[in-house]
């Protein structure tokens, strides 16, 4: 089975979501949750739009800013960009490589900062 099957499925089953674009911010893909949560924006039919259509100027040029700075070098790879208080969550934005390092697009990372509430392997 491939690789890119294993990958596939790590994205799919995170329960954050997970909108990868590429360099010219078309939307490649989104995972599950991603659709979801996008669902009154379009859901699964944002992909292969611009991610620029869903954000607001000075949301695109900070976007546009960190995919320049991700290109500046290939140890520019992850970019805190804001703090969610409601959600209590932190946003990244995270840099794709290819296996030479190159720059080939990006993804917005939600780390949550609640504690777990289930109890260790609660459902077996």
């Amino acid at each position: 089975m491939e690789l890119s099957v294993f990958f596939k499925s790590v994205i799919d089953s995170d329960s954050a979501p997970i909108v990868i674009c590429n360099k010219e911010h078309e939307i490649i893909y989104m995972n599950p949750t991603a659709v979801e949560r996008y669902y009154k924006r379009g859901g699964a039919k944002l992909i292969g739009k611009s991610l620029l259509d869903c954000h607001n100027a000075e949301s695109n040029q900070k976007i546009k800013t960190v995919l320049e700075w991700f290109g500046k070098s290939s140890d520019n790879n992850k970019i805190f960009t804001f703090r969610n208080l409601k959600e209590n969550k932190d946003v990244y934005m995270i840099a794709l490589r290819n296996e030479l390092g190159e720059l080939i697009g990006y993804y917005e990372k939600h780390e949550y900062r609640s504690c777990e509430t289930a109890m260790p392997y609660e459902k077996i």
